[in-house]
């Protein structure tokens, strides 16, 4: 009996798809299909025709092509390419589609009129490793299309591609005329506020009832991400169209056009279950942050509830420091409103005078470049309110005023603007309206309840209003939420003055020595601390610490003491004694 035989051919194979279609669709599915299909009859198929290619199947957004020869291949889709920018050129950002192209030259299996096989994949892969409007090629077309068309080729080395062995080594392909893009090094978006999806927890347990647990913590935190106004949210019918999948992230991150990735598991035995979550930074396959939660399963929603919010509160911090970072990396001249904003808030916590004006340039621009920007508004507040605290502000009462007006206008863009609230909260703490000032963060709190700096100001606040026992777990919270955050100095100070007010002057002093501890920490954190050692009577500590603050604020006396607005109701004549005690001239 004569056996079966495989049949193969060598072929170039184009994979392509649309760049962000599930937003599309979510925006507008009908009208996104019209132009797909209208795309295809009037603008693709033809091409592909005359290039003598053969369409072997279409998936919702991507088509599969099997060319006689590479050269046809390349040809075809710089064609596409160039005459889908003519196209787009011509439409509103929101309803352009963009296609990303993979060629590949390789042994396909022949299956009717399908095709299969590493030549097929691999042209899949390169797709995904894509940017908008690209083409990439593997070093087998680019050896055979060299120097056989008026096109140009830059090399991106060999890339690792999932379920490929060996690493391929990739090109990109462009017209000979055009210039070669700056190197990217993160997905393509719409704008720069980031955006984040949220993949459904993978269900480890191989028992098919816990998928509804495994897709609930899912579906929670996607709901509760989606309360923090700063960043982007994809739905739950995008993220979830990868269940039971195992995506590559950057193919997940480019056809969502998000930046960050969360993906996690459940896997649950006897009682027990064990849930993993991890962020992941699309730009490079990073991942940001990681954490395993094993708990018992005795309340399912109560867990359910926990886990979500032990995320949640973990990856917001995590993002802001990131995107800080990120726009710091950036070149001045390539900073948008939103690059502007978190390079501006990176310098506010810098606690020093020239970081304070850096950031309120860098806010005004922000302004500038998009007057409707609540964001910029909200942080030039956050800034005029930071430099009255700091003492660094020459008219203490015009930077207050400014600081309100603001915030205000911040507000009147944006409502929910949390950080436009905090600020706002913060100028009536500086009147000693602590009423006020409480109203204002518990509205912050009540947008985003996982804000770390509005939990830390409503815990400033209740420490002012002498209601210590109130404030202690509020600057507790705010320590939770964002353990590496850069005002962690203040917090302690809070907690100081909080055990102070309690008649706990050792557990003052332990928290105010935590807090000159802080490699940022200003004159506040040493002044504090000098109190606090001068009222246990260890006199000659409190004037080593006074050497300090003199260090850091040399015009610093008991007179700038009492006129700092966060001081003057706060420093009761005890502790303006003790800084008398401890050195602090008048």
């Amino acid at each position: 009996m004569a056996e079966d035989r495989v049949q193969r051919r060598l072929a170039a194979i184009l994979a392509a798809d649309v760049v962000g279609y599930s937003r599309l669709i979510e925006a507008d599915e009908e009208g996104t299909r019209a132009r797909f299909r209208k795309i295809h009859a009037e603008l693709i198929d033809p091409r592909i025709a005359a290039d003598g290619g053969r369409i072997v199947k279409t998936t919702g957004n991507g088509i599969l092509v099997e060319f006689p020869s590479a050269v046809d291949a390349v040809r075809n889709a710089l064609a596409i390419q160039s005459a889908m920018a003519g196209h787009n050129a011509e439409l509103p950002e929101d309803r352009r589609m963009v296609f990303r192209v993979g060629i590949n030259l390789g042994d396909v299996i022949i299956e009717d009129d399908d095709i299969h096989g590493d030549g097929v994949n691999v042209a899949a892969r390169l797709e995904g490793l894509c940017g908008p409007g690209e083409v990439y090629v593997s070093g087998t077309v680019h050896d055979h299309v060299a120097g056989k068309l008026s096109a140009a080729f830059d090399d991106l080395g060999a890339q690792t591609v999932k379920n490929i062995a060996k690493p391929v080594q990739v090109f990109r392909a462009r017209p000979a005329s055009v210039t070669a893009p700056e190197a990217r090094d993160e997905p393509s978006l719409k704008s720069s506020r980031p955006s984040i999806a949220v993949l459904p927890f993978a269900n480890m347990s191989g028992d098919p009832e816990q998928e509804y647990f495994s897709d609930g913590i899912s579906e929670d935190i996607i709901t509760a991400l989606s309360r923090i106004r700063w960043f982007l949210v994809i739905v739950r019918n995008s993220s979830f169209s990868y269940k039971g999948t195992s995506p590559d992230i950057r193919h997940v991150a480019r056809e969502l056009d998000v930046r960050y990735v969360l993906e996690g598991s459940v896997r649950k035995a006897a009682n027990r279950v064990r849930i993993t979550a991890q962020l992941i930074d699309a730009a490079d396959g990073s991942h940001i942050w990681a954490e395993r939660y094993d708990r018992d399963l005795d309340d399912i929603f109560a867990l359910q509830d926990e886990i979500t919010e032990t995320v949640v509160r973990a990856i917001e911090p995590e993002l802001s420091r990131v995107e800080q970072e990120r726009a710091r990396r950036k070149r001045s001249d390539d900073l948008d409103a939103w690059d502007c904003y978190q390079r501006g808030m990176w310098h506010v916590w810098r606690s020093k005078k020239a970081d304070n004006e850096e950031a309120q340039r860098l806010f005004r621009r922000a302004m500038e470049i998009d007057p409707h920007f609540a964001s910029g508004y909200a942080g030039l507040a956050t800034a005029r309110m930071r430099s009255t605290v700091l003492g660094i502000a020459d008219q203490p009462a015009e930077e207050i005023a400014e600081g309100m007006r603001a915030a205000n206008t911040a507000l009147s863009l944006d409502e929910r603007d949390a950080a436009a609230h905090v600020a706002l909260g913060m100028a009536a703490m500086f009147r000693w309206d602590y009423n006020a000032a409480l109203d204002a963060t518990a509205k912050a709190i009540d947008i985003n309840p996982n804000y770390a700096f509005a939990h830390l100001q409503n815990g400033l606040g209740f420490v002012y209003s002498d209601r210590p026992e109130e404030a202690l777990p509020e600057l507790a919270l705010m320590e939770r939420l964002s353990p590496r955050d850069p005002m962690l100095w203040l917090a302690f100070i809070g907690h100081g003055i909080a055990y102070l007010t309690l008649g706990d002057d050792d557990a003052a002093l332990s928290w105010t020595r935590k807090s000159v501890q802080e490699a940022n920490a200003p004159y506040n954190a040493y002044m504090w601390h000098a109190i606090m050692l001068a009222q246990l009577g260890r006199t000659d500590e409190a004037r080593n610490v006074t050497a300090d603050l003199m260090r850091l604020r040399p015009d610093f006396s008991l007179k700038i003491a009492r006129a700092t607005p966060s001081g003057g109701n706060l420093l009761k004549t005890t502790h303006l004694d003790s800084l008398r005690e401890a050195g602090v001239p008048e």
